[in-house]
């Protein structure tokens, strides 16, 4: 069948996406197809797009997370049935009105999440899971650094930690992201723009540091993070807004008390069925609780996905963004 979606037939900035029909193939044996309520939009689209993460082939439909209700099955399927909502996270050509994928790649959605909801969470949810939960697992009594607070996966991961009983620290880069994290969690907000992060973070915590620093900020935030770390602390490197780290001397991860770096990627934390499934369980949890509230700040139609990875990458957009076809 035919369908529309955005595509790239070469890398650049956000000029080279194109609307376009494209060929969508019927569920093969495994698979479903799902027509998208609502797509996710996020920084990992833009080094996609840039060639900063290559991809495979040319051309290629952008985007890695979406939601929406279950039009066809293939030979095999048994866990979902035409009809049913799901979600799913991880899984390239996003972008588009229509896309066919494996059954176990996707997860069915509560009465008490939205597919905008689900679109807008899945990726940067599962982020906020497995920074939280398990590359560092952070408990009540802590006091934490998390870069980009008032980013997508910063609001979530802010109210979460606040839901355990962690005290999160959050640089931001505007008074009203100030006012947005501090609504989110954060109990100190810190101006990167204005202020030295590290010395600020040497006061609120009496010299002592942080056991964990979050950071998707990349070069711009890497040394002085680890100078924010107290000994024995862990540095999550998640991702590189400003640009890639340079290589690093390892020796400095001991003069400064033999710290720990690590560079995850939520790939790793959802590679098989029942990892994905048990961490979106519990993200829809603390969302069906209300612990954390997932607030939808811009919506894009699909067509438009040139002007939201303009307004992406100028940092005009706040928390959470959805495409919708």
């Amino acid at each position: 069948m035919q369908t529309h979606a955005i595509r790239i037939h070469e890398t650049g900035g956000p000029e080279v996406l194109r609307w376009e029909s494209v060929e969508l193939s019927e569920p093969a044996n495994g698979e479903i197809r799902v027509r998208q309520a609502a797509i996710g939009l996020n920084f990992i689209d833009t080094y996609h797009r840039s060639g900063l993460y290559p991809l495979p082939t040319l051309p290629a439909v952008l985007g890695r997370e979406g939601a929406g209700i279950i039009e066809a099955v293939g030979v095999g399927v048994a866990a979902f049935q035409v009809g049913d909502r799901v979600a799913y996270p991880m899984h390239p050509g996003a972008y588009a009105e229509h896309v066919t994928l494996p059954a176990d790649r996707v997860v069915p959605l509560p009465d008490e999440v939205t597919c905008e909801q689900a679109a807008a969470m899945m990726l940067k949810g599962l982020t906020a899971h497995y920074l939280l939960r398990r590359t560092f697992r952070v408990e009540a009594g802590q006091t934490i650094l998390f870069h980009a607070a008032a980013g997508g996966v910063g609001l979530i991961a802010c109210q979460w930690a606040h839901a355990l009983g962690v005290e999160v620290i959050g640089t931001v880069g505007s008074e009203e992201k100030a006012e947005l994290a501090r609504n989110h969690g954060c109990r100190h907000i810190i101006r990167y723009d204005r202020e030295d992060f590290a010395e600020r973070v040497s006061e609120i915590t009496s010299g002592v540091g942080v056991p964990v620093v979050y950071d998707s900020v990349g070069v711009d935030t890497f040394e002085r993070s680890l100078d924010c770390l107290a000994p024995l602390g862990t540095l999550v490197s998640f991702g590189q807004s400003s640009g890639a780290i340079p290589p690093v001397d390892l020796g400095i991860l001991a003069a400064k008390g033999s710290l720990f770096v690590t560079r995850p990627t939520l790939a790793t934390f959802i590679a098989d069925t029942i990892s994905l499934r048990r961490a979106a369980a519990e993200l829809f949890e603390v969302v069906a609780i209300g612990d954390v509230k997932v607030e939808i700040r811009q919506r894009y139609a699909l067509r438009e996905a040139e002007t939201a990875h303009r307004d992406l990458e100028a940092r005009r957009t706040r928390g959470s963004t959805i495409l919708t076809p």
